[in-house]
This record gives structure tokens, C-alpha cells and sequence, in this order.
């Protein structure tokens, strides 16, 4: 290792350690959603504390013409009550977006839903939110986190998908870092799964996950191509406009319409490229955070790869310039 490695690794340390420390002082997090300077950034990340506050975020995505999926923050849940608590909320969540007349259409974390406590409670939680889905005809999405857990994220939406009887659906998420990734793509197609396809925010030993950026991104593209040759009704989650321009001339050569594939883009990140894919098309679903465990979960985001820090701040800089 050269010396300006050894000096980047240091200062990735020690970035990762004061995110972390950060992530704890909760009381930082409550002063920034009252700070004027501050709030403004807050609220562009997190469309509020309730699914009742984030309503009127959610119709307002919805008149622009956008989709949207609803994410209610959480992870790594260490008491049952908690897991069944968040289980709790997003049966309210689909209730009240059916009500309102949006999509109902979530996304939940296993970690929330109480895996860490043991798979009967997680599998429980999971089974009650997936039949107040199915009930509603709506689409449940089961995300990825790090790798310890793909396999048990794998098995339960295998094991659990049945609830939904045909009566909406629910997803999984891959992430283009893992090296085993392809082959998974290839079992999920093969089994009609619809697949949301992302680069993974998670740090991970380089014994089974891309280190290089460069690596992360092809990798991206091969099996992004292979989701939009075969796959059903395939989510690209990306915020990268080369990787969204490649999606589409791929699509636009093999034939392949905006019915058969969505873009999907985080609240409040690169509203630019929102706009621009959206005026040109192609659906476009926005996921939309909520929750009162905001500030954690967006503190721990940018410590697993300080990156995404100047991501972000790229991401601003990159839409200002577009306007």
C-alpha cells in the first residue's frame, strides 16, 4: 500500500468513527429538524416522523407524475416489542395510503422486523404486514442489507411470498457489490421474482464483494442488462445518469418499453435526473423515507461509507448546475 492509500484509508477511519459517534448523539439529530439551516436539509431527505405527516410529500410526488414507495426507518431491532411495533406501523402505513389513494407500495428491512431476536418473531412480523398487502393489492418490497443476512432475506421472501396469493406481489433487492450477485439474479428470474436492482451502501470484506468502484458499476451494468433482457418488471435503482443512459439505449435497442422496467431514485437525491427521465418517459419511483429514526439510520448510511458523504454533496452540486 502506497502512501497516499495508507493516508486515504486513515482519514476513511477516522471519518467512519466520528459518523458513528454522531449517530448515537440523538440529541444532534432533534436540533437539526429545528434549526432553520438545517431543517430545510432534513426535510428534503425525510418526508416526516408519521405516514400522516409524510402524506402530503406523497401527493405532491404523485401530481408530479412519479411513483412512490414508502420506507419507514429502522434496523437492526434489539426487543421484540420494538419489531412488532414496526410491524405495526406499516400496516397502518398501507392502510393510509390506500385510503388516500396512492400506491401502496413499501419497502421494509428485515433487521426491523426483528431478525436479529430470531427468525419465527421476524417471520411472523413479516407474514402480518404481507397479508394486510395482500388485502390491499399492493407491492411489498423485502430490502437487502449486508451480507450476513442475504441468505435469510432470500429464504423468507421465498417461504413468505404465498401470503400475497396473487393478490399484489412482493420483491427483493440485489446489490451489484456482491460478487455471488449474478447467480442470484439468475435463480430470482428464473423464479418470476421482481428485482430491485442497487450498488449497495454496505462495507463489505473484498472476499465476497467488488472494492473498486469501477468493478461495483460494471458489474451494475451486466446484470442490469441481463434484469431488463429477462427479468420481471425490474427496479434500477441508481442515481448515476451514465448508468441511466446505458439502461435506456439498451432498452431502446432490444425494444424494450417503459411498461416493462422502472427507475428508482431516493427522496430529495438528484431531482435533476427525476425530472429529465420522467419528462422523457420512463417511470420513475421515488422511495420515501419516514419515521422518527431518521437521524441514526442517515448517520450509519454515511459511516458504512463516508463516500456516500461527498455523494451527497455531489448529488446537490450536480442538480444546482442543471438548473
Amino acid at each position: 500500500m502506497n502512501v497516499r492509500a495508507a493516508a486515504s484509508r486513515a482519514v476513511e477511519r477516522a471519518m467512519r468513527a466520528i459518523l458513528l459517534g454522531l449517530s448515537r448523539r440523538r440529541s444532534i439529530g432533534r436540533l437539526a429538524t429545528r434549526l432553520p439551516l438545517t431543517r430545510s436539509m432534513v426535510t428534503r431527505f425525510v418526508a416526516g416522523e408519521t405516514i400522516e405527516a409524510a402524506l402530503p410529500a406523497l401527493d405532491r410526488i404523485k401530481a408530479a407524475g412519479f411513483r412512490t414507495t414508502v420506507d419507514i426507518l429502522g434496523e437492526s431491532v434489539r426487543a421484540p416489542d420494538a419489531a412488532r411495533a414496526a410491524a405495526t406501523a406499516y400496516v397502518a402505513a398501507i392502510r393510509a395510503l390506500g385510503d388516500r389513494g396512492l400506491d401502496v407500495n413499501v419497502s421494509i428491512k428485515l433487521s426491523q422486523m426483528g431478525l436479529m431476536l430470531g427468525t419465527d418473531l421476524m417471520r411472523e412480523n413479516v407474514a402480518r404486514v404481507l397479508t394486510t398487502a395482500a388485502a390491499a393489492h399492493a407491492f411489498v418490497r423485502i430490502d437487502m442489507e449486508d451480507h450476513t443476512t442475504t441468505d435469510a432475506t432470500l429464504a423468507a421472501w421465498r417461504d413468505l411470498r404465498p401470503i400475497m396469493g396473487g393478490s399484489g406481489d412482493v420483491g427483493v433487492v440485489l446489490q451489484s457489490a456482491l460478487r455471488r450477485t449474478p447467480a442470484d439474479a439468475e435463480r430470482l428470474i428464473a423464479a418470476g421474482a421482481r428485482i430491485r436492482l442497487c450498488k449497495g451502501a454496505y462495507r463489505e470484506p473484498a472476499s465476497i464483494a467488488h472494492q473498486l468502484k469501477a468493478d461495483v458499476n460494471a458489474a451494475y451494468v451486466d446484470v442490469m442488462h441481463r434484469l431488463l433482457d429477462a427479468g420481471t418488471y425490474p427496479a434500477l435503482a441508481t442515481h448515476d445518469d451514465r448508468i441511466a443512459d446505458l439502461a435506456i439505449a439498451h432498452a431502446r435497442e432490444h425494444g424494450i418499453g417503459p411498461e416493462r422496467f422502472e427507475f428508482q431514485m431516493l427522496f430529495g437525491v438528484r431531482r435533476d435526473l427525476q425530472e429529465r427521465l420522467r419528462g422523457e418517459g420512463w417511470a420513475v419511483r421515488i422511495y420515501v423515507p419516514l419515521g422518527s429514526e431518521w437521524y441514526p439510520y442517515f448517520m450509519r448510511r454515511l459511516a458504512e461509507r463516508p463516500a456516500n458523504v461527498m455523494f451527497l454533496i455531489g448529488s446537490l452540486w450536480r442538480e444546482r448546475q442543471g438548473r
